[in-house]
């Protein structure tokens, strides 16, 4: 493994588990517990360049990086209260769900502390990733948007900031946060397509005023398996970021485009995961010092706690029982070509990026 120097932190708190939306709720509290378990199991927290950290809860000055203190206060009634909901109906309450919620983005800003401190090289809060939320609106399950939370704690630290989304639904909270904006630059791979949530996320949104260039966007078709999601990947972020240089880079690493997953439609296994951190965590110390923050996201099915312990595995190098490690792993890959479809996605970005500032660069 290279690079190990440098340590990585596993963020977590029981804290999370009161974010609860519901007993028949698809999105379950209990994902990164049981990550935390399988990394237990194989008693990766043995490795001296691992770290188990348990955060503080995010300040209410903390959330107001993004959110209103209207809707703060919102959240907080409603979760006292301990029934309805918070958008139009994807993200019910349950009591204490405040209280969950600024747990997680809590556990996203102490790994940004981390990562500043210099103390870990990345930082891995799989409680985090909630990327719909808007500064005065819940939406799509998410309560609180701890990515771009994040983003903001590093852009006052006057740092550019990275952030590569690769949840099956397009990061379109995390997107109009920053879409004025030309010191973060934010990279969406999603599944598009007429009735899916959230409806955007096509390769024209760009960016508007200074921050015109610096959205980019990847609308994958249905179906798109291992092989077409890779090559897509590596066209587009590699070089993107290259040019970008930023100082920091945040990952929201949702895993509900597996094959299985019953909200998404995409087919990509545990093997693309594996491949798309390595790939990251190579362009992390390439373009800055390895400064790598990686949050949760969606996941809807029995493979998200395997998957995300495969990806914290990968990125951060730590020693384990290898036969143990692949037998996380799903028993095959998908795709055995590159679909003609996704290389017209990639050629269509290709087209829009050209005429913006990154894309100058990227393209030169």
């Amino acid at each position: 493994m290279e690079n190990r120097e440098h340590f990585s932190a596993f963020i977590y708190s029981d804290t999370y588990l009161k974010y609860n939306l519901g007993r028949t709720h698809p999105l379950k509290p209990d994902r990164c517990k049981q990550t935390l378990e399988i990394l237990k199991g194989l008693n990766v927290f043995d490795d001296e360049y691992v770290l188990l950290v348990e955060p503080p809860p995010a300040t209410e000055d903390e959330l107001m990086l993004v959110h209103t203190e209207d809707y703060i206060n919102f959240v907080k009634r409603m979760s006292e209260r301990g029934y309805g909901v918070l958008d139009f109906g994807d993200t019910p309450v349950t009591r204490g769900i405040y209280d969950g919620a600024v747990a997680r983005v809590g556990g996203s800003l102490e790994g940004a502390r981390l990562i500043l401190s210099g103390r870990v090289a990345h930082a891995f809060n799989f409680g985090g990733g909630w990327h719909h939320a808007r500064s005065d609106r819940a939406a799509g399950f998410c309560v609180f948007n701890d990515v771009a939370i994040a983003a903001r704690f590093f852009l006052k630290k006057g740092m550019k900031v990275a952030i590569v989304d690769v949840d099956g639904h397009h990061g379109d909270g995390t997107q109009e946060e920053f879409y004025e904006e030309k010191d973060v630059l934010t990279i969406s791979f999603h599944r598009y397509g007429p009735g899916f949530y959230p409806g955007t996320g096509d390769v024209n949104e760009t960016g508007e005023g200074e921050g015109e260039g610096y959205a980019v966007n990847v609308p994958l078709p249905a179906g798109t398996d291992d092989k077409s999601y890779i090559y897509a990947f590596r066209e587009i972020v590699p070089p993107l970021i290259s040019a970008f240089r930023p100082d920091v880079i945040i990952q929201q690493f949702g895993v509900d485009s597996h094959y299985e997953d019953p909200l998404v439609g995409l087919s990509l296994t545990t093997h693309a995961y594996e491949e798309i951190a390595r790939i990251m965590h190579n362009i992390s110390h390439d373009t800055c010092d390895g400064r790598y923050l990686v949050l949760g996201g969606g996941g809807y099915s029995k493979n998200v706690a395997r998957s995300w312990a495969i990806i914290f595995i990968t990125v951060s190098g730590a020693k384990c029982d290898r036969n143990a490690y692949e037998k996380l792993h799903d028993t095959h890959s998908s795709g055995d070509n590159i679909r003609d479809d996704v290389r017209e996605v990639v050629e269509r970005v290709k087209d829009v990026l050209i005429k913006s500032e990154v894309g100058v660069r990227w393209k030169s």
